[in-house]
């Protein structure tokens, strides 16, 4: 079972997903009390969708994500390292793309803006993967990164640092087909950098502006920049 520090296995991480793709938007719904809805319309909406762009949906798993964007009128393509997790959300008439977000399987430019959900954390190296991003972004085109993150709240940083590590892999055993890839989650939400941090890391990425909006007091923050 792979561990949450920053040098991911890829084939491990793939692996844990194809694993628990069956289960994982109900997984998730649970675990957020029907939050994660309202966070992807909020990362639709971040983004600015125009009918016609071309947008790339980036660790799209089951590809709810995409279908949520696709409201927009963009054409979106769902792209995922896990062949089970695209295979999990096959019912959802959005193309899928099976892909590495470190080696982007896209030319130069092609999309008008990228988005990656919760999957930042797992990408090997992560600031590759922002790079990666940028390259197949037009210039002047957006990222949004919606990601676990930091509360900011000192008090409610403390209870939720605390209850986390106990919290998700308890409700993984009772939802999910894979319960120690929710171990993983939880590990890898406390390893990931602050908000902050992690504005830094996009801007010296290929992108510029990089801000961002909390969610839930921090438990998710939406962070957005521009392609230079």
């Amino acid at each position: 079972m792979a561990k949450a520090n920053l040098e991911k296995n890829p084939h491990d991480v793939a692996g844990m997903f194809d694993d628990v793709g069956k289960n994982y938007d109900i997984t998730n719904t649970v675990m957020t009390a029907g939050l994660d809805r309202r966070w992807r319309r909020r990362t639709r909406e971040l983004l600015d969708l125009k009918p016609g762009e071309r947008v790339l949906d980036l660790a799209a798993g089951t590809a709810v994500s995409t279908e949520e964007l696709a409201k927009s009128g963009a054409w979106c393509v769902a792209c995922d390292f896990s062949q089970g997790m695209l295979a999990a959300g096959a019912h959802r008439n959005v193309p899928k793309v099976v892909g590495d977000a470190m080696h982007l399987p896209f030319a130069d430019e092609t999309f008008d803006a990228v988005t990656i959900s919760y999957g930042l954390r797992n990408v090997h190296d992560f600031e590759a993967g922002l790079r990666e991003m940028a390259r197949v972004t037009k210039p002047g085109g957006r990222l949004v990164v919606n990601e676990f993150s930091t509360p900011v709240i000192p008090v409610f940083s403390t209870i939720y640092s605390t209850v986390l590590p106990r919290m998700i892999p308890l409700l993984g055993k009772v939802f999910s087909s894979n319960a120690p890839a929710y171990e993983y989650l939880a590990e890898s939400i406390k390893a990931w950098p602050a908000q902050e941090q992690l504005a830094s890391a996009i801007n010296a990425s290929g992108w510029e502006r990089a801000t961002w909006k909390n969610l839930a007091f921090g438990i998710v923050a939406l962070h957005r920049a521009e392609k230079r």
